[in-house]
């Protein structure tokens, strides 16, 4: 298996900028479909839990637009249809602390999409 192929990296940091940009905007549409569309997908929110593409949906319609800055992004690859995007980020909104974020995506059929998610904060 190769680690970090080229092409492969350069696809899932396009993705993941267009993801963060999706997400500066809560453009839902543009953010749930970059989520596999399946019961086995999974996000681990800041303080929320959510199971499956449904409930994933659910919690979209519940977000407001935030600002934040991302420090020291890593995307991996491994292989060329399995890849993690790992990122810290601060918010002016929560002074002090400080986020990470993970993911996992996976090329599909329709392109890449985040398979599961992580979101926490921790004092800074």
């Amino acid at each position: 298996m190769e680690i970090n192929h080229p092409e492969t990296q350069a696809e899932v940091e396009a993705i993941f900028a267009a993801y963060e940009k999706a997400l500066l905007a809560n453009d839902n549409a543009t953010l749930l479909s970059m989520f596999l569309d399946n019961a086995a997908t999974i996000r681990y929110g800041v303080s929320e839990v959510q199971h499956g593409y449904g409930e994933i949906t659910a919690f979209r319609k519940s977000q407001t637009p935030f600002t934040r800055r991302l420090e020291k992004t890593v995307i991996t690859t491994y292989g060329r249809d399995f890849a993690t995007a790992s990122t810290l980020f601060i918010r002016p909104d929560l002074p002090g602390e400080i986020g990470r974020q993970m993911q996992t995506w996976v090329r599909t059929s329709d392109g890449w999409k985040v398979a599961a998610a992580h979101v926490s904060m921790m004092p800074e």
